[in-house]
């Protein structure tokens, strides 16, 4: 059972089937059915089978997809260590993170890697949170930037960021730069948050509705909105409150055309993790870019929930900056 038996093996589960998979991996089909059979012959059992015109994997498939992921990313690993040997200033490296952190402050992290580094390949993919630490997990990856450390035995998760979540409204909402005493006092607003999504969790706290019912509120009306501009659109015009974190809405708040609501009792953190393969081989071009992703995140000054609760109400935070 070699490595490239393995790969071929879970390409033709990715792709859905042996056609999808000798595209991708430019061979023929009858190669790939014939790697996949002489598999299937070394273990004594089908790995995949035929349903409804459709390829799945057995239940001995499903067994061996995470020892093959884990042996083809070790695979991969060896050879960029021997590659790096000769080359320590060069070579690819793939960052993937989710969606919504694929701002201002990555590309600037980018921006300066892609100059201090201009023999490094360096690639961009973006996914959810579960999808991010699987692409670590594959090697299809080499760093993940993501919400939430992942509890997963064979990824290591370093958290470089705890930000607090705010509530943000329209800036001619009647409670705009107010404070309130409760979350329960904003219970018969509309909210605005990303729906819930099996396997999605990248923006849990921003569920609003789970922090009502964990506070035993019930439910809350509210309009699923799976994207983080359609969702501050749409609290500018005024059609609902949203849960975002500050650097997301940094640029509305300064202009103007959002505002906050302070809540006593809320204490929602989003925390932003960086994640790695534990034990995985990190070339020096990846070595580098995860020092200046730490460096990047460790000089940004922002507030947690326990200091949100501090600050003064946006209002006069707003009104300076209109004076100035």
């Amino acid at each position: 059972m070699d490595s490239d038996a393995l790969n071929t093996f879970l390409t033709v589960h990715r792709r859905g089937g042996v056609s999808n998979a000798a595209k991708f991996l430019h061979r023929s089909q009858p190669a790939i059915s014939r790697r996949i059979a002489l598999l299937e012959q070394e273990l004594g059992v089908p790995l995949f089978e035929r349903i409804a015109g459709r390829t799945r994997l057995s239940d001995a498939g499903r067994v061996l997809i995470p020892y093959a992921e884990r042996a083809v990313a070790a695979a991969q690993d060896a050879e960029q260590a021997i590659r790096a040997l000769t080359k320590q200033n060069s070579g690819p490296v793939s960052l993937a993170v989710t969606g919504t952190l694929a701002d201002s402050r990555l590309s600037g992290i980018m921006k300066r890697f892609a100059a201090e580094n201009p023999a490094v390949a360096l690639a961009l993919r973006t996914a959810t949170s579960a999808e991010v630490s699987d692409l670590i997990r594959r090697g299809e990856a080499t760093i993940g930037l993501r919400y939430n450390p992942d509890r997963a035995a064979d990824l290591a998760c370093e958290l470089v960021l705890s930000e607090a979540l705010q509530v943000v409204c329209a800036s001619d909402h009647p409670l705009a730069g107010k404070r309130v005493k409760r979350l329960a006092e904003l219970r018969g607003e509309r909210w605005i948050a990303f729906p819930e999504t099996r396997g999605r969790r990248e923006i849990a706290a921003a569920h609003v509705f789970a922090l009502f019912l964990t506070q035993g509120l019930g439910d809350v009306e509210w309009t699923a909105v799976d994207s983080l501009t359609a969702q501050k659109r749409l609290v500018e015009a005024g059609f609902g409150l949203a849960l975002l974190a500050q650097s997301h809405v940094a640029e509305e708040l300064h202009a103007g055309a959002i505002s906050t609501i302070t809540v006593g009792d809320l204490a929602a953190d989003q925390h932003i993790v960086l994640v790695t393969r534990r034990g995985g081989f990190l070339s020096a071009a990846a070595q580098r870019l995860l020092e200046t992703i730490r460096r990047d995140y460790a000089r940004r000054d922002v507030p947690t929930s326990r200091d949100a609760r501090k600050r003064p109400p946006a209002r006069k935070v707003i009104a300076r900056r209109r004076r100035t």
